[in-house]
């Protein structure tokens, strides 16, 4: 029985191509999606399984598999089936050509692997699957396509957790894009910079001279200008242009008044205790909070979730 498709965005599989207009015959949208010819690009020469994977036809893979078609057939750009069933979310597929031996690891051209493919389509089942199946949280390349940057980059923060549980580093930094926060608070996704400071990642730690927090604030995100302040965001940071973020809040906004209110009344002992602790704890041991002999409520309070109310 085919798989019921997830509704994954559609995005290219090759890397910085977006999606074009919906056109009316079917190959010109083919051309309009890839960004390439059909007669030169990884359309003209997918294989029965890569539509089999990227269709979510369970039944037609496994005949296909049966009859020895490789797990790892590649088209001219270096995309697999996997990387196929992945950016579908099709979490059946990703299992049986895992069980054929797929290649979890497998970079397209543009260094894209079936990981990054889990994370652009939201698909959580198919990233443990990946995870538990020997998939690197991060690539050997630095300006290679990030998985946690792209999770952060469209909000999915289930993946975010998922990656960050098998021990991706919140603070990986890629170069033209910063830190796994600062595309976060770019893109105006709270429940993702949430998952990430939780986890340890430096609040202040961004992309060139612009901190998480000038993001937050040029997008005017309140929610993510007081998450930021609760976990110890420097307000005095300069950016490139030399600018704090209050210089850059729109004039009245929530943003601002959030701004020059903390910046008139310092931080409550109670805060600035709790970013003391976890900072002499260590990123590396937050998750051994809760095996501490204390109580529930200095547990929550040191590992900053709901449930620690203090004056």
């Amino acid at each position: 029985m085919p798989e019921v498709s997830t509704g994954a965005p559609e995005v290219s599989r090759k890397r910085g191509a977006e999606p074009g207009p919906l056109l009316k015959h079917a190959p010109e949208r083919k051309r309009a999606c890839w960004g390439i010819l059909t007669s030169q690009g990884s359309w003209a020469d997918r294989s029965p399984l890569h539509e089999a994977a990227s269709q979510g036809r369970l039944l037609a893979l496994r005949t296909l598999l049966a009859q020895e078609d490789h797990a790892n057939i590649v088209t001219i750009d270096h995309v697999t089936p996997l990387h196929e069933a992945c950016l579908s979310g099709h979490v059946a597929c990703v299992r049986a050509l895992i069980n054929a031996g797929a290649n979890v690891n497998a970079a397209s051209i543009d260094g894209v692997t079936p990981l990054y493919n889990c994370c652009a389509s939201g698909s959580v089942g198919c990233t443990e699957l990946l995870l538990q199946n020997g998939a690197h949280t991060h690539t050997s390349h630095t300006h290679f396509p990030s998985a946690l940057h792209e999770a952060c980059k469209r909000g999915n923060s289930q993946c975010v957790e998922s990656l960050l549980s098998h021990g991706a580093d919140p603070d990986y930094e890629v170069s033209h894009l910063g830190s796994p926060l600062y595309v976060s608070c770019e893109h105006g996704h709270t429940s993702c910079s949430k998952v990430l400071l939780l986890r340890g990642a430096s609040v202040n730690e961004g992309r060139g001279g612009g901190s998480p927090l000038h993001a937050a604030v040029t997008q005017d995100s309140a929610d993510q200008v007081s998450l930021l302040l609760d976990y110890g965001a420097d307000v005095n940071l300069r950016d490139g242009n030399n600018q704090r973020p209050v210089e850059l809040a729109p004039p009245g906004g929530k943003t601002q008044q959030l701004l020059l209110a903390f910046e008139g009344s310092p931080r409550s002992l109670c805060q600035l205790c709790r970013l003391q602790i976890r900072s002499l704890i260590g990123r590396s041991r937050l998750s051994l909070l809760p095996l501490l002999p204390l109580p529930s409520l200095l547990t929550h309070y040191l590992e900053h979730t709901e449930g620690a109310v203090f004056p």
